[in-house]
């Protein structure tokens, strides 16, 4: 029966819900919840794995059928995970809410996936509540899990460092296509195939120190958390495209900030 009532409640938002026990695989260890955007003959849907023991401890907590959003929630021994399951532009999707936030509803939810930087400037502007969950108001503009932010004073972009139809994306995420990018300040990393993370100078010296043979990788010098800015067209294949006609900084929402991150199979 749990089953269903979830599944009733994501035909509230007009999607579906397909909701099962983990396939167990040889040699595989399942999580205790997963969730996935399925595609199959009908269209999309949300591919719901919960492990049997803990499908009383799953729910739908709020409904807004006319944003065609809905939260879910999941109890585990290490706390409430919460999941913010919704239709953007063109497709359907599931973020993880920090766990952090005091979340019970989608309103709540859309707050708390927020950089806190964009939270700060709505509260300076003055930006209307009715306004605050759209794609786009005074504070910034959204496309996906990115926000762009207007810049101030465009004069500390330095437009030397101009990068054209430059990438940006979040693990293993569809990259969006920034027709021109600048990346400021940061931690200056190696990147390899065997080191996708990076090492800092110290480390890559070390390693080679120790390694001699890694330094013929292919290393490529990164800025790790650097200062993102865009202008112009910015392309994603399932979003609108936007046009930044001045200079946004680039911030991410928090989903990488949520333990629940871990039960989210579809990222972008």
């Amino acid at each position: 029966m749990c089953m269903q009532k979830i599944e009733r409640q994501f035909t509230r938002i007009g999607a579906r819900a397909k909701v099962h026990a983990p396939v167990v695989r040889r040699w595989v260890t399942t999580p205790e919840v997963s969730i996935d955007i399925g595609n199959d003959a009908a269209g999309e849907f949300f591919d719901i794995a919960v492990q049997p023991s803990l499908l009383a401890e799953t729910q739908v907590i709020d409904v807004q059928p006319s944003l065609r959003h809905l939260l879910l929630m999941s109890r585990h021994d290490d706390g409430k995970h919460k999941f913010l399951c919704g239709h953007d532009e063109r497709h359907w999707f599931v973020a993880a809410v920090p766990e952090r936030a005091a979340v019970s509803t989608v309103k709540t939810a859309f707050d708390a996936l927020k950089p806190p930087a964009v939270r700060a400037l709505e509260n300076r502007l003055g930006v209307k509540p009715r306004k605050r969950n759209r794609r786009r108001n005074e504070a910034f503009i959204r496309q996906g899990e990115w926000f762009f932010v207007p810049v101030e004073n465009p004069a500390l972009v330095d437009e030397r460092l101009t990068l054209r139809n430059e990438p940006i994306a979040r693990g293993g995420g569809k990259p969006h296509m920034c027709e021109e990018l600048v990346r400021q300040g940061g931690q200056l990393v190696y990147v390899s195939n065997q080191y996708p993370n990076g090492l800092t100078e110290g480390q890559h010296r070390r390693l080679i120190s120790r390694k001699p043979e890694l330094r013929h990788l292919h290393w490529v010098a990164q800025r790790r958390n650097p200062s993102v800015f865009v202008r112009g067209r910015v392309r994603h294949p399932d979003h609108k495209r936007i046009v930044l006609n001045e200079w946004h900084q680039v911030l991410m929402n928090t989903e990488n900030e949520s333990i629940a991150m871990r039960h989210v199979a579809f990222i972008d």
